[in-house]
Order: C-alpha cells, then structure tokens, then sequence
C-alpha cells in the first residue's frame, strides 16, 4: 500500500503519502476508509466520522493505489481510472471546480491510463502510463511546477513536460519526483531548504537536486525535510535539520544539499518521512529511525526524552521489517510474516 504521513500546522493534522508501492499488497482490491469525515474525505457520501472502516461510495473491487492529502483522498482503479474525493478549495480534486465532493469522481483529464498518484497538502500530482506527470490544485509556491503560481482546477503538464517521469511524492507545498532515467526532481516551497538545489529559494518549475546523478530510487517528502534512496542503496537526506537531527547526519544544522547519514552503508530499501524525523528500512530487514522523539516517542527507542541526530533501531529489533510510514508524530510498519520475503 502507499505510505503515509502527516504535517501539523495550526491545529491541523494534514495526511500525505509519499511513495507509491504496487497494488498487489491489496489482493482483494477493495477499498476502505476511516477516521475523520470533513469535507467528505472517506467517499462515502457523508460527513459522519467514522470510528471503523467503511467502503467509498463507489464501491468496486478493483481499487489499485491509494493516497491521502489535506482533507481529501485520491485512489487508482485497476482499470487506470483516477478518482478523487473530499476537498476541493483549490481544485485539488481536478474535476474543473472547487465543489467539496462526498464520492468519488474522475478528474476532468479522465482516461485509463493512471499509473500513480500523491496528495499534497492542497495540491495533487499523478504520473500517466505514458510517463507524463500531471499536478492540479493549489500553487501558491509554484508546487505545480508549470511556472506560475495560479491555482488549476484540473490536470496540468509540468514546466519540465517529458514522458519518463516514473514516481511522484508531494510534501507540504512541494513536489518531488525520480525521472526514468534516474534524476531527481523537486519544486515548490523551499524556505527551509527542502528542494536540496543548495538554495532556501522557492521554485516554481522542477530543479535537479545539486548532487545531481542518474541513480535516485525512491523519494519521500515531510514536513520540511526530503530523503531519497539511490540504485546504489545510500540515503540522502536534506531541508530542516534544527535541534531534532531529523537528517540523521550527527548534526542540527539545516542542509541544503543531499547528505548521507551517519550510519552510511549502501543496502538503504525504503524511507519514511514525517514532521521532523525520518524512518528507514534496510535489505537486511532491520527498521531505522532518527530525528525528534520528545513527548510522542516516534522513534520508537522506549523513551520520550531523547531526539536523535543518527540512526537508531527501534526497541522492537528484528529483521523482518517490509514497509515503514510516519504521521506527524507516529509511526508505523509492517513486517514479513515467517519466511514471506
């Protein structure tokens, strides 16, 4: 399934995803929702919280990727079908209006040829099975990446256009995304120097990272920080760094560019990111976190007290970690069951 994670900010919990995972997590191809119903983000033609799962309106057992943003919900179907629900104050549902919308409905670009999708705080971005990557919704930082900073009610190209573009993840007020050809992308908000293009400058069309290179793997964004694993299996991490070490490189000073952490070592497989702290998996199954822990105990090391500069394992051990998501100020992972790796 897709990995989640939240962003803060007065009062607010605002969940996004940030890497995409192939849908044959969820055999079944049912979807389910939960949790807090305004705006009509669950899909299921109401408003009612809802303490238990329940199906979206439109029903089906064909659902293939799923992502949740700033009050609203964006899902793949099998069938290549993107539709969207919840929100939809800046158009971040894409159908051509700013009309909240109870259940689901498909994006005025329609077509059956979405391969992946992420929600931002109020903005969305989807790449097609062309290798086209779409945005829509909010742009106030030019998080659309199409050069200007105006809202779009529905799917536009980015100023960067092509047909590689293979995964996307929004953060909050940006986008970054890993071409085919290995590249990394980033744009939008950058104040606190999460677009890594060694700048704390906002941008409004994608900038390569200034480590460059044709080998990034997967990207995640946070709150205001970034990490990307690239083919060779290091991470790299950039933005805010402060006094939590939520770049895990040993230090509190905030990165502009790409950095590895301190433990190093090239067999990195997954990275999370939250508010200001970062979780990672390794081939070797153990499960890594680093970053602020004080009051919530994110990083899972059985205390409360201690925020953490480098990368630790959680007090749970093992070695049989198989995906890790943040929120805000949680975490959570799921593991391989007996020999199923």
């Amino acid at each position: 399934m897709p990995v989640f994670y939240n962003y803060t900010e007065g009062g607010y919990v605002y969940s996004f995803d940030d890497v995409f995972v192939p849908a044959d997590a969820f055999r079944e191809g049912n979807l389910w929702t939960w949790g807090l119903n305004s705006y009509g983000r669950l899909g299921d033609n109401t408003v009612v919280d809802r303490s238990t799962p329940v199906t979206t309106f439109a029903g089906g057992t064909n659902w293939k990727q799923v992502t949740g943003g700033g009050n609203y919900t964006a899902a793949i179907k099998t069938d290549g079908t993107l539709w969207t629900w919840g929100d939809n104050t800046s158009g971040q549902v894409g159908d051509n209006t700013t009309t909240q919308r109870l259940t689901p409905v498909t994006t005025l670009a329609g077509g059956a040829n979405w391969k992946q999708v992420s929600c931002g705080f109020r903005h969305t971005a989807a790449i097609k099975t062309d290798g086209t990557l779409w945005t829509w919704g909010f742009n106030g930082l030019g998080v659309l990446g199409n050069n200007t900073t105006v809202d779009s009610l529905t799917p536009v190209t980015t100023f960067a256009g092509g047909t590689n573009w293979k995964q996307v993840a929004c953060g909050y007020n940006r986008t970054a995304a890993i071409k085919t050809d290995g590249t990394l992308w980033n744009w939008g908000r950058g104040n606190e120097a999460q677009l890594g293009d060694n700048t704390a400058t906002t941008r409004s069309v994608p900038v390569t990272t200034f480590a460059g290179g044709t080998n990034w793997k997967q990207v995640a964004c946070g709150g205001l920080i970034a990490a990307a694993i690239k083919t060779d299996g290091t991470l790299w991490t950039w933005g805010a760094n402060n006094a939590q070490g939520a770049l895990g490189n040993n230090t509190a000073e905030n990165r502009s560019t790409p950095v590895t952490t301190f433990a190093g070592g090239t067999n990195w497989k997954q990275v999370a990111c939250g508010d200001l702290y970062t979780a990672a998996i390794k081939t070797d199954g153990t499960l890594w976190t680093w970053g602020y822990n004080t009051v919530y105990g994110q990083l899972g090391i059985n205390n409360t007290t201690d925020n953490r500069s480098t990368p630790v394992t959680t007090f749970a051990g093992g070695t049989n970690w198989k995906q890790v998501a943040c929120g805000s100020n949680h975490t959570a992972a799921t593991t391989y069951i007996d020999s199923y790796q």
